[in-house]
């Protein structure tokens, strides 16, 4: 608990102990005979003594509620919650006053214990509010560690000086020691390490990194001391981007959020006129009718029963529930995303979530792992029998030497190339090397003549070669003038996209759609191993935008539309998209920028998650709202008719504000297996 927590605990505390103490007092007073005698022959200092004990209580856990409610008075802001509970409250006391004092006969179910326990309750709903609010927002305040308090610089001497992560310029070099945060975003250029990227991604297990792997800020350096040079300023880093998304995330309201806060700022002051009107028109009515009005009694034209009607009414009131629980439940709702290392920038993106039907995305980084690889590798039966080895020595051996011929380029083909070979690339054994422009390279390897390319390049030497091969970029190779295999190389489908078009099928998802600039064969295979609806291939960002209107106009009413990219040529249809999701740890600038979702690692099964939150969220957001309006106009009417009483009143504002909040708190569990 926090100390302000502590503090309002012990005040209930205390109030609590004092009320129980003077109730059982005055339940047993009577029955002892010395005290009874007391009372009565000094029944005004007994009175005066017994009002100030309760006083005293009253301010023990209602001084806060009358400062605040005298406060908003004085600024114009008169209906809210801390109106109505002083208002009630300090109402129900002076009726108790007036009893007490003879200056009416009776008050119907009103005196001092019911105005302190009103007071007393209201603020225990007040703690436990606090307390559940406290929780929800764990998630995101252990999210805002990852905000770096210092760099490590090197002085002209080799010495390590802390200063302002704002102070470091793009380029520099700093140092992060083992158990420190990672200040800057940048590139490794000296020491391995192993990094934990729980608070960003929400993985349990630390990555591993070495010289030149990129590092986001806001990840914990695990074991080596390592040197980065950065890449982005302070303000641009990925630590104060997510930072500022989850800080401005409260101020993206959802349709229910803005609905209570309407409804409260008509709501409130009605029921207080309301009241007023109840403890007034009635006796007025009898008056009118003739049968005169009396200030004290129980009977129907008395004053003093329509008062604490009225007081009694004002109580049930109290919108606590439905003010409080909302904003909590989409709260929870981002937190829990938040933990498993999704960012929803407002509630109102996370409401949309929950009414999304068609789920659009692009392939590239998206779906595939955006990172070209060597995926097959085929030696003809000829060239293997000449070697003398079989088919899988063939290939390495065509692998070594096209990864040799290859090693002066910085092609992507070329670099996929060399990380395949597993071996060392001796330079100096590679000669005669030739660009040829559109169709490869040849070289001489350890004086084996070599030919890296295309189709185009075979047809160039005259060799025949293969025509029916596997969905990829295919690199076909020659050794010494004949044709000796080819090697494909392709960008990986991620291996939880097939799960994640499950996923989203299985949760009600109606259509997946991808979009790609990539060629049609490509796309197609991608579109079916993954059992995507529609797959448009070959297109150009404006393409993408176009294809979304397409979707954007066939779709029914309610439905939204989802679209999950990464790429800057996504940032258009992020933004057009009713809801855009952009891929985070390895996303641009710009569409994270654009998106109204981030994933930090990547992972498309998260779409399905966040979903599902959102839509859990969603249903317990319409719980409470039904519950607390049902049971608080049921309330409201018996209260009118003067058949609840204070105590019931207590249970339709802090017993349905409890249950209301309690449920609110479940959008922060959410089972990720089903």
């Amino acid at each position: 608990m926090t100390k302000k927590q502590k503090k309002n605990l012990k005040r209930i505390i205390i109030a609590a102990v004092i009320v129980a103490a003077l109730m059982i007092f005055e339940r047993v007073s009577g029955k002892i005979a010395p005290i009874n005698t007391f009372i009565e022959n000094n029944s005004l200092i007994y009175n005066i003594i017994l009002l100030a004990a309760y006083l005293a209580a009253y301010w023990v856990i209602g001084g806060d509620i009358l400062k605040k409610a005298i406060r908003g008075i004085s600024k114009g802001q008169v209906f809210d919650e801390n109106f109505l509970m002083a208002v009630a409250t300090v109402g129900a006391m002076v009726l108790g006053a007036l009893v007490s004092f003879g200056v009416i006969s009776s008050a119907e179910e009103a005196n001092y214990s019911e105005g302190v326990a009103v007071m007393l309750f209201y603020q225990i709903g007040e703690l436990f509010q606090s307390v559940a609010v406290g929780k929800s927002r764990k998630n995101i305040t252990a999210l805002m560690d990852i905000r770096p308090d210092y760099a490590n610089i090197e002085n002209e001497d080799g010495e390590l000086v802390q200063v302002d992560p704002g102070d470091v310029k793009v380029g520099d070099v700093i140092v992060v020691k083992p158990g420190e945060k990672i200040p800057l975003d940048g590139v490794i250029i000296d020491g391995t390490t192993s990094i934990d990227t729980r608070a960003l991604t929400g993985e349990s297990v630390p990555r591993g990194a070495k010289v030149d792997d990129e590092v986001i800020s806001g990840c914990v350096n695990m074991s080596g001391l390592i040197r980065i040079r950065t890449t982005k300023g302070f303000g641009e880093s990925t630590v104060s981007k997510i930072l500022d998304l989850v800080e401005n995330s409260s101020m993206k309201k959802s349709k229910s959020e803005n609905f209570i806060a309407k409804f409260a700022r008509y709501y409130t002051p009605a029921v207080c006129y309301a009241a007023l009107a109840l403890a007034i028109i009635p006796p007025i009515v009898n008056m009118c009718m003739g049968n005169g009005v009396a200030w004290m009694g129980t009977e129907a034209n008395a004053w003093s029963m329509w008062v604490v009607r009225a007081l009694t009414f004002l109580v049930i009131s109290c919108p606590c529930a439905l003010v409080i629980s909302i904003p909590l439940s989409f709260f929870g709702g981002i937190g829990a995303a938040s933990s498993r290392g999704i960012l929803v920038k407002g509630s109102n993106y996370l409401e949309t979530l929950s009414q999304t039907k068609i789920v659009v995305f692009d392939k590239t980084g998206t779906l595939t792992e955006g990172v070209f690889k060597v995926t097959e590798i085929k030696a003809t039966d000829e060239y293997a029998k000449s070697l003398g080895v079989d088919s899988k020595s063939a290939a390495a051996k065509i692998l070594m030497y096209a990864a040799q011929a290859e090693s002066y380029s910085d092609h992507p083909i070329s670099k996929s190339l060399k990380d395949a070979y597993d071996g060392e690339i001796n330079a100096s054994e590679v000669l005669d090397v030739e660009e040829i422009g559109g169709h490869g390279v040849s070289a001489k390897v350890s004086g084996v003549e070599v030919s890296v390319g295309n189709s185009k390049l075979m047809k160039k030497l005259g060799l025949t070669y293969d025509e029916n091969v596997p969905v990829g970029t295919v690199v076909y190779v020659a050794i010494d003038g004949k044709y000796a295999g080819y090697i494909i190389i392709s960008d990986v489908i991620k291996s939880d996209a097939a799960a994640a078009i499950k996923s989203l099928k299985s949760s009600g998802v109606s259509k997946t759609v991808m979009l790609t600039g990539d060629a049609k064969a490509v796309a197609e295979y991608v579109g079916s191993e993954l059992g995507l609806d529609e797959i448009h291939s070959e297109l150009l960002p404006g393409d993408k935008v176009e294809q979304v209107e397409r979707l954007l106009e066939s779709r029914k009413n309610k439905e939204k539309l989802a679209f999950v990219g990464d790429g800057i040529n996504d940032a258009p249809v992020l933004s057009r998209a009713d809801i855009g999701i952009a891929m985070g740890a390895m996303g641009s600038d710009a569409a994270i920028e654009a998106a109204d979702v981030v994933l930090m690692d990547d992972n498309p099964k998260r779409i399905a998650l966040v979903m599902k939150i959102s839509r859990k969220c969603l249903r317990i957001v319409y719980e409470n709202i039904v519950f607390a309006l049902a049971v608080k106009f049921a309330c409201l009417g018996l209260g009118a008719l003067g058949i609840a009483n204070m105590w019931v009143a207590i249970f339709a504002d802090v017993g349905v504000m409890v249950i209301a909040v309690l449920n609110a708190i479940r959008c922060l569990r959410v089972n990720e297996s089903k």
